[in-house]
């Protein structure tokens, strides 16, 4: 995602996928506990950040997205 807020930063530390939108109160945490096929959210943002034009609907749905490709490329999930 790239405009004028930049580009949602991925970050994995140790068994999460950190996805945040930087210098806004956009943040999610991802992990895949050991009996799940696929990434749980945790730690996420409850309402839209008005300094912003995305929504916080649009922003959970661009970083799940990355979430899943970290989450692929890290060998996590297939």
């Amino acid at each position: 995602m790239t405009d004028a807020w930049g580009r949602l930063h991925v970050e994995v530390l140790e068994d999460e996928i950190i996805i945040t939108l930087p210098f806004t109160n956009y943040t999610v945490t991802y992990y895949k506990p050991a009996n799940s096929p696929g990434l749980l959210a945790k730690n996420f943002p409850t309402k839209d950040d008005s300094r912003v034009p995305m929504t916080q609907a649009e922003f959970l749905e661009r970083a799940w997205k990355l979430a899943n490709d970290k989450a692929s490329e890290l060998g996590w999930i297939v």
